[in-house]
């Protein structure tokens, strides 16, 4: 895989995510850099650049709701439900 190959389908999914969402492209970024979402398309990019936008899109909102949850499970119940 060359390196440029991994920037245009990195580009692709940050534009693809902000389109989806309804979010500037600072704010997708964010989102998906702290939630790990763009390391894990890095080391996944084999299977995940094979596939439609629809399944990639459904792939992040799965990743990034397994993260929320995973944060969540680190903060007290007291703490998150306030």
């Amino acid at each position: 895989m060359r390196s440029s190959e991994l920037a245009y389908f990195l580009s692709f999914c940050i534009e693809q995510y902000k389109k989806a969402k309804g979010l500037t492209g600072a704010e997708a970024m964010r989102r998906l850099n702290e939630a790990g979402a763009l390391t894990y398309l890095q080391a996944n990019y084999g299977v995940l650049h094979t596939q439609s936008r629809q399944w990639i899109m459904e792939e992040l909102d799965e990743f990034m709701g397994e993260a929320s949850k995973v944060e969540n499970e680190a903060i007290p119940r007291q703490h998150r439900d306030s």
